[in-house]
């Protein structure tokens, strides 16, 4: 029986897989998530559940304005929709979906639009993994015993790699996606903790796999993203 099925009979609620993330695979639709504002709307959004465009602007320090335009651009591109009730800015937004695989790979567009918003997006979170270090002193001992940080290096074929990716994504939305979805699933003690899988490899094709990587400076030349619907801001 599948988990489908026994869902539907227990009337318990189902939980998606990881081939319910949302497709994306156009530059455009990239383009458009790539702004700062952007995604710390989703950001906020992801934590709190459905909010107001003057509730997100208290908690990342923007106006209703701005973050009222951006919300309708991320509407348009299928990322939040309205969650019902409220008019105007009052209105509440929710997020489409738990997340995103973006395709494209092999579409130069599509792959300068990928790297340009996981750039973006990478900043932050290490931006947090900082903040983490430069606080855990505050936190209890227990959550400073669970936290860390840890690396392995491993010898794989890309498509080990890929499989490796998929299965460690899967359990990780499996497990927990019920406490992502229903506030009242999530016990006593919990908070929201984010968990950051980076794999990539660390020598060239036809190097020597035993020598040692060389470090090596960001790419200053990467395309910025001219898209105007990416980077617009509203008028007051």
């Amino acid at each position: 029986m599948s988990s489908e099925d026994s869902a539907a009979e227990t009337g318990q609620p189902r939980i998606p897989a990881l081939s319910e993330l949302r497709d994306v695979s156009d530059a455009r639709t990239l383009r458009a998530l790539t702004h700062p504002v952007r995604i710390a709307l989703l950001e906020t959004l992801s934590l709190g559940g459905a909010m107001t465009a003057t509730q997100i602007g208290e908690q990342i320090g923007e106006s209703p304005t701005t973050c009222s335009f951006h919300l309708r651009q991320l509407a348009k591109y299928g990322f939040v929709e309205e969650a019902g009730g409220g008019k105007g800015r009052a209105r509440p937004w929710k997020m489409t979906s738990i997340g995103m695989n973006i395709h494209g790979i092999g579409d130069p567009e599509v792959e300068i639009a990928a790297a340009t918003l996981g750039r973006l997006v990478t900043d932050r979170q290490i931006a947090r993994f900082q903040a983490w270090t430069r606080s855990r002193g505050s936190y209890p001992r227990a959550w400073r015993s669970a936290a860390g940080t840890s690396e392995w290096v491993l010898y794989l074929t890309p498509d080990e790699l890929k499989q490796l990716n998929d299965e460690l994504a899967e359990v990780l939305i499996t497990r927990f996606r019920e406490r992502f979805a229903d506030p009242s699933k999530r016990p006593p003690g919990v908070l929201p903790v984010e968990y950051l899988l980076f794999s990539y490899p660390i020598a060239v094709p036809g190097a020597d796999p035993g020598r040692a990587p060389e470090s090596s400076t960001p790419d200053s030349s990467a395309p910025e993203n001219d898209d105007p619907e990416s980077g617009g801001e509203p008028t007051a």
